[in-house]
């Protein structure tokens, strides 16, 4: 990966204050308790965050966040549902990138691999294939 998950989601909770108004403080209350424990405790608090996320989806920040600690999740408790949950956020971000950061949009569609991979989908799908057509290069 070419970037670090977790910084990625601090820094990008902080960017989505704005777009949770009064379920601000308990996103940041949910994200404490995720960020320093572990097993179901920070298992509780993530699928808050989740839930937190389904109530604002149009807070797009805030749902490149839970792609973000759904890795960080990944590599807590390395199982397929968790993959999953990655791969299915990601490409429901990916498939309206409309008025989204092109900086987490590249970083949904790296993160998109990884959660495929790590289910055995080796092969892009169409998402990721029109995000890539769709994106500008950057050059010297």
């Amino acid at each position: 990966m070419q970037f670090d998950a977790a910084l990625a989601a601090q820094d990008t909770l902080q960017e989505s204050e704005t777009e949770l108004g009064a379920d601000w403080d308990r996103a940041v209350e949910l994200e404490s308790t995720f960020s320093s424990n572990a097993g179901s405790t920070a298992r509780e608090a993530y699928e808050q965050l989740l839930a937190l996320a389904d109530r604002h989806p149009d807070a797009h920040r805030f749902q490149a966040f839970c792609i973000y600690i759904t890795w960080q999740q990944v590599t807590e408790e390395t199982i397929a549902r968790h993959f999953q949950t990655g791969m299915t956020l990601s490409e429901t971000y990916l498939a309206s990138p409309e008025g989204k950061d092109p900086r987490h949009l590249a970083y949904v569609a790296e993160l998109l691999e990884s959660f495929r991979a790590g289910l055995g989908l080796d092969e892009e799908d169409d998402i990721v294939v029109e995000f890539r057509k769709d994106t500008p290069k950057g050059g010297d």
